[in-house]
């Protein structure tokens, strides 16, 4: 009988905690298996959305994406949550290789389309993002009632935002991190960077750029 190789999790096949070999004693088990990863990649032009369904262990059911363009990020210091595109694949801590290749993991950072949240802060709060120093806002004319114009008022007063990220509007791109892991439940969702998160990977970024 030929015997194939499969993927194992187990650690009968390990060395000791002190160094020494240990004999295999006993075979592998169906709890102890491994599958392929999925490699999630950036889905772009003529590549679309694929996503696959894994039966696993208890019959329970595992959503294997393989090709994503899309996803759900938050935006922590507004509490507002919007589905956008995602642009590219900027960094990654693990390896740079998942970076060349466009692979979506947990953890990695990526580009995103701003247009959601820039909608969605003109709406909340009547006043346009990223506008570049020397030029005016260019603001639709809609009616406004008192009421309405008092609201957003009080909702202005007070309130700043990050320049980093106002910065990053202008662009029409944003820094985000993944939260999900695409490879397992099929979704690549996660929240928009800000604060002393968002500039430390600016650093490592311009550092990795100049290695």
């Amino acid at each position: 009988e030929l015997s194939t190789m499969g993927i194992s999790r187990d650690s009968v096949h390990k060395r000791r905690a002190t160094g020494g070999k240990q004999k295999a004693w006993r075979k592998k088990r169906k709890y102890e298996l491994g599958r392929q990863s999925g490699n999630t990649k950036l889905a772009s032009g003529h590549l679309h959305v694929k996503v696959t369904k894994v039966r696993v262990r208890g019959g329970n059911t595992k959503f294997r994406a393989l090709r994503l363009d899309h996803g759900n990020f938050s935006w922590g210091s507004e509490a507002v949550t919007r589905k956008t595109r995602l642009l590219d694949v900027v960094y990654n801590a693990s390896n740079n290789e998942m970076v060349r290749t466009q692979s979506l993991v947990k953890g990695a950072i990526i580009a995103i389309d701003a247009a959601p949240f820039k909608q969605w802060y003109m709406q909340h709060y009547g006043e346009e993002l990223g506008i570049k120093k020397g030029r005016e806002a260019k603001l639709e004319v809609t009616k406004k009632s008192k009421g309405v114009e008092a609201k957003l008022a009080a909702r202005r007063e007070g309130h700043k935002i990050d320049p980093h990220l106002d910065e990053q509007f202008s662009t029409g791109r944003l820094y985000a991190s993944i939260a999900s892991r695409p490879g397992q439940c099929g979704r690549c969702d996660g929240y928009i960077l800000e604060g002393k998160e968002l500039e430390f990977y600016k650093r490592a970024m311009v550092k990795k750029k100049k290695a």
